[in-house]
């Protein structure tokens, strides 16, 4: 039989082959690419949408059990890439050159760690092989060049085109620019609205990140100004709402959330953290310190994905502390698996969304 008639026979089979995120066909969605036929092997490529997919290995496995329906085959060998789908753009928005997406990650209030998402979503998302910035737009308490072991770096600035353009500085496979580095650690930002708006398109429109699939914005708490600058300013692909299972948490999330969504955001979903506490003395006893179930409730009512929980565990904070976020320090912990967890399913959202699923 012609090589041909072997190609389009293989793709024939791999049609009803579908993305389990988005539901349509890997061959309809051009992720089937590369198809050689060697007597009884058969190889492609299947490009996914995201490294961080969680589902990569399900997805493989179907590909291969389709094709081996198939007379004659012998072998299937599947090499598995990425092209991450970049967020359309909108006419009244301004996107940023060499930029796919932007998440930001927002909660109603002050101390639900949702720093420390941030954190670990980006550098999760790096270590899966995506090209990652991290933008810290928490001007007032600017915390997360500590939490990246980069309290002591200094940006770089150099004057371009359209003024002064900031060179991020890069640990674990982040990018990361931050007030912090263009104050004294004992400053205090005293600054009205304009000025907060000003910093927050610099930190979007002048400075190198080159190149990134995500973009992550660590949001300072509640609806303000960075929140409305944010949202006004670039097309995000969506945002990211940390909780903790108390009530009066989960209260100002939803209030969060709503704000969002009035402003045409999409919402990846909720990631509820501190859901449990973990004694470090007895790993296998857990206690619902702020309640239970919060995130899990709200994301049911509002009809929204709940990304994962996140249990509290000593270790998180001094990873914190010492800058050696716990997807670093301790991968196989509980707080650690969870977190990446949620970086899979923000990237996969993200696809979806990206490409109208």
């Amino acid at each position: 039989m012609p090589a041909l008639l072997e190609k389009t026979a293989i793709l024939d089979v791999l049609r009803p082959v579908q993305d389990p995120e988005l539901r349509r066909s890997l061959v309809e969605l051009n992720m089937i690419r590369n198809v050689q036929v060697d007597g009884g092997t058969v190889r492609f490529t299947l490009v996914l949408t995201t490294p961080a997919c969680p589902l990569r290995e399900f997805i493989v496995e179907d590909c291969k059990n389709a094709v081996m329906t198939l007379a004659g085959v012998e072998t299937v060998d599947v090499e598995v890439t990425a092209e991450i789908p970049q967020q359309p753009s909108l006419p009244d928005r301004q996107g940023i050159a060499g930029v796919k997406n932007i998440i930001a990650v927002s909660s109603g209030k002050g101390g639900v760690g949702k720093s420390t998402v941030s954190v670990n979503l980006a550098v999760a998302l790096a270590q899966m092989g995506a090209k990652v910035g991290l933008m810290d737009a928490d001007i007032y308490g600017p915390n997360t060049p500590n939490m990246m072991g980069l309290s002591q770096a200094v940006v770089a600035v150099e004057q371009g085109g359209q003024g002064e353009i900031l060179e991020p500085v890069f640990n674990y496979g982040v990018k990361l620019v931050s007030m912090a580095f263009l104050i004294d650690p004992d400053q205090p930002v005293i600054w009205r609205g304009p000025m907060l708006n000003g910093i927050i398109r610099k930190f979007l429109y002048q400075v190198n990140w080159g190149e990134l699939d995500y973009l992550i914005v660590d949001m300072p708490p509640g609806t303000g100004d960075a929140q409305l600058t944010l949202a006004q300013a670039v097309p995000m692909s969506g945002v990211v709402i940390v909780t903790t299972p108390q009530t009066v948490a989960l209260l100002d999330a939803r209030r969060g959330l709503k704000m969002f969504q009035q402003l045409g955001v999409p919402i990846l979903g909720i990631a509820e953290n501190m859901s449990y506490f973990i004694p470090p003395d007895m790993p296998d006893k857990s206690y619902d310190i702020f309640g239970s179930d919060g995130g899990k409730q709200t994301a049911q009512e509002l009809g929204l994905p709940l990304l994962g929980c996140v249990p509290l565990e000593i270790p998180v904070r001094e990873g914190g502390d010492r800058g050696i976020p716990i997807v670093m320090g301790d991968p196989e912990s509980a707080s650690a698996r969870a977190l990446v967890a949620i970086a899979q399913q923000v990237a996969a959202r993200v696809s979806v969304i990206a490409l109208g699923g």
